[in-house]
């Protein structure tokens, strides 16, 4: 008999207590989990919805479109048939649904009626990243993958258009993918790239050529840079800061534990760096807050006037994979404006399988945080206590030594 129950298998003692410990914290409600049927790697808004529903990508292959008010599905995507990693929505008037996947392919679906679109195959490796984009009029889809390779496509079509690789340095498997909104034009789009080296890379695409950009060195116009290196290791995420009157700059997640803030007007040196402590797999900012998670476990809100630590979520107890803002305006321009109302929220989703919710209003945020302590005060009261009646309870046990003392005593 075959099984994958760890306790038929030899465990560590750290194992065990990690085991234990997780099953522990599983019970816990912070952040009114929904419980999903299997490990949830991606996420993005919806923005038919865009303050109370979301897009999941599952391990079990599946997508999905959940109301976070309701905790149902609205909508299930079915096709593949391993892990689906990454999601993005564009396509002819922004109603098509793509997915990448472990199966090296990228899938697309309707997004109302959820019937199977066209499938982009290239990659040799893992899909990793996908993102959409218009050149020229025409719906593109840019991909990302573990083969070092972007897949340039016209997402109309199939076709490929180009594929990026850097010439000169050595780039390893693409985590994210995200668009310049600066710098993009109608023609042309500059795409930004972070890979599983420290290099944060560039490039300008149009429909007839690509071509890698060269980063300035803030203050010695004369001199270049081929990459953006402010990182230690790995980059997992990139996002501009889209708030009203923000220069845009680019916001960087990466496994040397930390989040930062490279300033455009910097050339995209380093201006704000959060020490989350671990792996950090997502980022997301508002006016006032920039959010982090990652490896932890914890959701941490960031104030970002002063770069201090404000807040820390506990609840998932496996790694935090993504991070959704939620927003309570309707279109792009009334998100930017309300995105620090009372109304916001952040969305965090994990390979826990739980997808949590957490309000980003001051007042909230302190009471939630105020539960979460209580809770854990609680819990920990719980626990001391049952440790003490087991203390009490074995008063009157004597120890080995002594039974055996007592056992010669009797002899004699």
């Amino acid at each position: 008999m075959q099984t994958a129950n760890p306790d038929y298998y030899f465990q560590s003692d750290a194992a065990n207590a990690n085991r234990a410990r997780k099953a522990a914290k599983s019970g816990n409600k912070n952040g009114n989990p929904i419980s999903m049927k299997s490990k949830i790697l991606a996420a993005i808004p919806d923005p038919a919805d865009p303050a109370g529903s979301i897009f999941i990508a599952e391990s079990a292959g599946f997508c999905r479109r959940i109301n976070l008010e309701s905790a149902q599905t609205k909508t299930t995507y079915k096709g593949p048939k391993a892990p689906v990693t990454c999601l993005s929505i564009g396509g002819t008037s922004n109603k098509t649904l793509y997915a990448g996947s472990w199966d090296k392919d990228i899938w697309s679906w309707d997004l109302d009626t959820a019937q199977p679109g066209r499938k982009f195959s290239g990659h040799s490796d893992f899909v990793k990243t996908v993102i959409c984009g218009t050149l020229s009029g025409n719906p593109i889809l840019i991909s990302g993958g573990a083969d070092k390779k972007i897949i340039v496509w016209d997402a109309k079509s199939g076709r490929r258009i180009h594929t990026l690789q850097d010439p000169a340095t050595t780039m390893l498997a693409v985590q994210h993918l995200a668009v310049d909104p600066v710098l993009s034009e109608a023609d042309s789009l500059v795409l930004v790239s972070a890979s599983s080296d420290p290099s944060i890379r560039r490039w300008r695409v149009s429909l007839a050529s690509a071509e890698q950009l060269p980063e300035a060195y803030h203050g010695r116009p004369d001199a270049e840079r081929l990459t953006v290196q402010e990182h230690e290791t790995s980059v997992y995420r990139l996002v501009f800061d889209m708030e009203a009157g923000s220069d845009a700059d680019l916001w960087t997640a990466s496994a040397d534990g930390t989040a930062k803030c490279l300033a455009r007007a910097r050339s995209f040196e380093a201006e704000d760096s959060l020490a989350h402590g671990d792996y950090v797999r997502a980022v997301v900012v508002t006016p006032r807050w920039a959010v982090t998670a990652g490896r932890d476990e914890d959701v941490k809100v960031w104030d970002r006037a002063s770069g201090a630590l404000y807040a820390t979520l506990a609840g998932h107890f496996e790694e935090i994979t993504d991070l959704v803002l939620l927003s309570p305006g309707g279109g792009a321009a009334e998100q930017q404006q309300q995105s620090s109302s009372a109304a916001a929220r952040v969305c965090s989703v994990s390979i826990d399988g739980t997808i949590r919710t957490w309000p980003l209003a001051q007042a909230a945020l302190d009471e939630t945080v105020r539960k979460i302590k209580e809770d854990a005060d609680r819990a920990a009261a719980g626990k001391t206590e049952e440790v003490t009646k087991d203390e009490d309870a074995g008063a009157g046990v004597l120890t080995a030594e002594e039974e055996a003392e007592l056992a010669e005593l009797m002899d004699d």
